[in-house]
């Protein structure tokens, strides 16, 4: 695996491949990987002939009173696990390559990153596509993989990707759990052993939403249960609990998916999870 630090190492290291018609492959991280991350890189393997894998922790999307000075980090550990996993290029680029002196243009996430996260944290999606749209215009990727887990983020990178026409496929890896079906999540490192015991209760609202939308219930309903099942957990500070479509965020279409989505704070450590429901009659 080679790695590269700046934007011109890493177009020099991928010149060969480009010339040769080699389908590219993304997958963009803050790094502390997990198997999430590591299956993210398995469905980039399997969709080009070069997977790239970029770690970089985006001061732009973290918030004045979030964690980006604890965000944990791990490059050794990080650059081992991609090795492993058959990653081809590693790019770590740096705060000052990413964002040099003087840059001040961003990407606007409009109305789908101004609800639900973006309530809760302003600008965030703004970092995101800010970030996720200067790796596309550096790598120029025939693919990039994100993770269901982060199911917000996906739809408002899938929508820039649309709106301001990058030629890329966005391809979606499924959200890998515990056997405690609790979220692999670089925060969980935050967690106490307690503390991760009683985050599993996001994953056990959002399986009680499932029920009730699977007895025929509305998502309305579906949505108030998650949201009870969440307030009754002790050490649990829920923030919102939604069902909306997985692709607008809009209410649900009769007959249609539902995407319920948690957001709570289990401690001092803030954790989202979902989970797509495919129900006929949901209205």
């Amino acid at each position: 695996m080679k790695v590269a630090r700046c934007a011109a190492e890493m177009r020099s290291t991928l010149e060969e491949d480009r010339r040769a018609g080699r389908r590219i492959a993304l997958v963009p991280t803050m790094g502390a990987l997990h198997e999430g991350h590591l299956s993210l890189v398995e469905l980039a393997a399997g969709n080009a002939d070069v997977t790239i894998a970029s770690v970089f922790v985006n001061p732009l999307q973290f918030g004045p009173n979030e964690d980006f000075d604890e965000y944990p980090r791990d490059e050794a550990g990080d650059l081992a696990r991609l090795e492993s996993a058959g990653v081809h290029l590693a790019f770590l680029p740096s705060t000052e390559e990413m964002y040099p002196q003087g840059a001040d243009v961003t990407v606007h996430a409009g109305r789908l990153g101004a609800i639900l996260e973006g309530v809760h944290r302003p600008g965030h999606f703004d970092g995101v596509l800010t970030v996720v749209a200067k790796l596309f215009n550096l790598v120029v990727p025939d693919t990039a993989v994100f993770g269901q887990k982060d199911a917000q983020q996906l739809a408002v990178i899938r929508k820039m990707v649309v709106d301001l026409k990058f030629l890329v496929d966005v391809i979606s890896g499924p959200t890998v759990r515990g056997p405690d079906g609790l979220a692999l999540s670089s925060r969980n490192a935050y967690l106490s052993v307690e503390a991760r015991s009683r985050a599993t209760a996001l994953w056990r609202a959002l399986q009680q939403g499932a029920a009730r939308l699977e007895a025929g219930a509305s998502h309305e309903d579906a949505e108030r249960s998650v949201a009870r099942a969440l307030e009754g957990e002790p050490g649990i500070d829920p923030e919102y609990a939604a069902a909306v479509d997985p692709v607008t965020f809009d209410a649900p279409h009769p007959g249609g998916p539902v995407l319920l989505l948690v957001a709570a704070y289990v401690g001092k450590t803030r954790l989202i999870d979902n989970l797509l429901v495919e129900v006929r009659g949901t209205g």
